[in-house]
C-alpha cells in the first residue's frame, strides 16, 4: 500500500491538533481509507476509537454486585481514584491486534533477549518486517521492568516500546509486582520524554510468564492512572489492547480506576483491593517502611493534616527535634511546586540551623529547589526529543551510567535554559547514589560546544549530591582543543572535578570501565571509532 507522507508541521502548527498530526505516521492507516486496489486498510487509527468516557456506563461491570445500601454507606467516603472526565477522555479499551494500531507508539512484551516468541511479539515482527529484528539485536537485550524503543518500520505506529514483564511465582510476589509496575511506568516515562501523544499497551503479563491476569490488571490500571494524574499532560491517548479472553477482566476492573461518573465511583469503591500503591501507583511493602514519630513522646492526632507552621518547640531544642511536619510529605510538595515561598524559606532555615561550618553553596540550596520545581512543571519534550542525555546500564562497579551526546546538542538553536531544566529533571533522582557520566565528543562542531559560562552556571546551581556522588566523567573522543578547555575549566572555574575527568580516545578503553552490553552508543559514534581506531576486540583486563 502506498504511504502518503506530508509536512504536518506546516499544515497544523504548534497546536494540540498539530501535535496529534505530528504523531501520526501516515494517513494510510485510517480505517475507511482505501488502498489503490479499493481494499479497506487493515490498520486502525487510535484517534477514531471511542474513549472510555463515551463507552456505555451500565451495570454490566463488577460494581453491579454491590448493593445500594452498601453504596450509600460509602457515598461520603472519597475514592482514591475519583471521577475525572479529563482522564477518561484519554483512555481507550480496544479488542484487537496491537500491531495494527496507528498511534505514536505501541508496546511489545518480550523477554530479556527481546526475541521472545509469543502471539503479540510474533504479530508485531510479522507486520514490522525483518528490519525490526536487526534493530533489536543492536539493543543487546533488556532487563526485566525496563523499556527500550525502536522505530516502527512497516507498522502504522511510529515507534515500538519494548518491555520485559516479570516471571510470576507466588513466593516472590512482591518482586513481581514491583517489576510489573516498572514496566508500565518506564514505558510511560519514555513516552513522555519523547513527546509522544498516544501509546497503545498490549497486556504485558503474558500467560507464558504466569502472572495472574486480574492481579496484573490492577497494577496496570493504577500505574497508568497515577502517571496521567501526575505527569501525563502531554499524553493524549492511552489504549489498552486486549484479546477476547482478556476483555471481560479489563471491562470489570477499569471502572475501579477510571469511574465514568460519581455514581460509578461510589459503586466501585468497595471493590478496590487493599493495596492500591503509593501516590505513583507503586506497590507498597509495609515491612520496608521506616517511620519516625513526628512528635516523640506525644500521641499523634491527625498529624498528616497539621500545617507546616505548627509550633513543636516543646519537643526539644536540638536539630532533629526541631523538624516539623512529615518530612517526606514536605519533600513531595517541594518537588510538585506546591509549597508556599514562606514554607520553603522555613524549611530551608530548619535544614541549615544547627549545622556548624555550613559552606556557602548549601546556603544557596533554595536556588536548586526553585530550578527543580520549574523543571517538574515545564514542558521539556522538545529537549527530550534531542536524545542528548539518557540513562543506560551500569559500569563494572555497578554504578548508574548517564550518557551525554555532544553532537545532539544544537547550542545555537535551542533554549539553553530549558536544556538546563531538562538536565535537572532527568538527573535529580539519579544522583542520590553513585553514578558515572559518559560524554561523547565525537564529530561535534562549533554549534555543539557549551561555553564555560553555561557550565559554570550549571555547576553552581546543581545540588551537592551531583558532585559528591559523581565518581567518574569519561570524555570520549576528545580533541586537543577540548582537552585544553577541560583542563582550564576544571582547574580555575570549579573545584573537586579535575580528578574525576578521564579522557578516553577509543571505545575499547571505555569498555574496560563500562562493558558494551551496559551502554547504548549512537551508531555514528560506533562508525567513527571503527573507522579511526579499527574494529573493537573485547578486553576487560583493567579499568581506566
Amino acid at each position: 500500500m502506498n504511504r502518503f507522507l506530508f509536512d504536518v508541521n506546516q499544515l497544523t502548527g504548534n497546536t494540540a491538533a498539530g501535535r496529534r498530526w505530528r504523531n501520526i505516521k501516515c494517513v494510510k492507516c485510517w480505517p475507511g481509507l482505501m488502498d489503490p486496489l479499493g481494499a479497506r486498510s487493515q490498520f486502525v487509527d487510535a484517534l477514531t476509537l471511542p474513549s472510555w468516557e463515551l463507552s456505555q456506563n451500565g451495570e454490566n461491570t463488577a460494581e453491579s454486585c454491590v448493593t445500594d445500601s452498601h453504596s450509600s454507606q460509602d457515598r461520603d467516603v472519597t475514592s482514591p481514584f475519583p471521577f475525572r472526565e479529563d482522564l477518561n477522555r484519554k483512555i481507550v479499551l480496544y479488542t484487537g491486534n496491537v500491531a495494527l494500531l496507528n498511534c505514536t507508539a505501541i508496546v511489545n512484551t518480550s523477554n530479556e533477549t527481546l526475541m521472545d516468541k509469543n502471539p503479540i511479539s510474533d504479530s508485531i515482527h510479522r507486520h514490522a518486517g525483518p528490519e525490526l529484528r536487526d534493530e533489536l539485536i543492536k539493543l543487546k537485550g533488556c532487563r526485566t521492568g525496563e523499556a527500550k524503543m525502536t522505530k516502527g518500520f512497516n507498522l502504522a505506529a511510529r515507534f515500538i516500546i519494548h518491555t520485559v514483564g516479570p516471571k510470576y511465582k507466588a513466593k516472590y510476589r512482591t518482586a513481581a509486582e514491583s517489576s510489573l509496575y516498572s514496566c508500565y511506568r518506564n514505558v510511560l516515562q519514555l513516552a513522555k520524554e519523547q513527546g509522544m501523544a498516544s501509546v497503545a499497551f498490549c497486556v504485558i503479563n503474558t500467560s507464558k510468564r504466569g502472572y495472574p491476569l486480574e492481579d496484573a490488571t490492577h497494577i496496570a490500571f493504577r500505574t497508568v492512572r497515577r502517571f496521567l494524574e501526575n505527569h501525563g499532560e502531554s499524553i493524549e491517548t492511552v489504549v489498552f489492547v486486549v484479546t477476547d479472553v482478556e476483555e471481560p477482566v479489563y471491562q470489570k476492573l477499569l471502572p475501579l480506576y477510571f469511574p465514568r461518573s460519581v455514581e460509578e465511583e461510589h459503586r466501585s469503591l468497595p471493590l478496590l483491593p487493599p493495596d492500591i500503591g503509593n501516590s505513583e501507583g507503586e506497590p507498597v511493602v509495609p515491612e520496608r517502611q521506616i517511620r519516625i514519630a513526628e512528635k516523640p513522646g506525644v500521641p499523634e492526632e491527625d498529624s498528616e493534616e497539621e500545617t507546616l507552621d505548627k509550633d513543636l518547640s516543646f519537643v526539644g531544642s536540638h536539630a532533629f527535634a526541631r523538624m516539623e511536619g512529615d518530612v517526606d510529605k514536605q519533600r513531595k510538595l517541594i518537588l510538585q511546586g506546591q509549597m508556599s515561598e514562606a514554607a520553603l524559606q522555613k524549611q530551608h532555615q530548619r535544614n541549615t540551623e544547627g549545622i556548624i561550618g555550613l559552606d556557602p553553596w548549601h546556603r544557596c540550596n533554595k536556588s536548586y529547589t526553585r530550578w527543580l520545581c520549574r523543571a517538574r512543571a515545564e514542558d521539556l519534550s522538545d529537549i527530550a526529543a534531542l536524545k542528548a542525555l539518557y540513562q543506560t546500564g551500569v559500569d563494572i562497579c555497578g554504578r548508574t551510567v548517564m550518557v551525554i551526546v555532544g553532537r545532539n546538542i544544537p547550542v545555537t538553536l535551542i533554549d539553553m535554559e530549558k536544556a538546563l531544566l531538562y538536565f535537572i529533571h532527568v538527573m535529580d533522582h539519579i544522583v542520590v547514589k553513585e553514578y558515572v557520566m559518559v560524554y561523547f565528543h565525537t564529530l561535534t562542531g562549533e554549534h555543539n560546544h557549551l561555553d564555560s559560562e553555561f557550565l559554570k552556571k550549571l555547576y553552581d546551581i546543581v545540588d551537592a549530591k551531583y558532585k559528591k556522588n559523581l565518581r567518574a566523567f569519561y570524555f570520549v573522543h576528545p580533541t586537543f582543543r577540548s582537552k585544553v578547555s577541560t583542563w582550564f575549566f576544571t582547574t580555575f572555574n570549579v573545584s573537586g572535578l579535575k580528578d574525576k575527568v578521564h579522557h578516553v580516545d577509543t571505545l575499547q578503553q571505555l569498555f574496560t570501565c563500562v562493558v558494551p552490553e551496559q551502554i547504548d552508543i549512537p551508531p555514528f559514534v560506533l562508525e567513527y571509532d571503527a573507522r579511526v581506531n579499527g574494529p573493537y576486540h573485547p578486553s576487560y583486563s583493567s579499568g581506566l
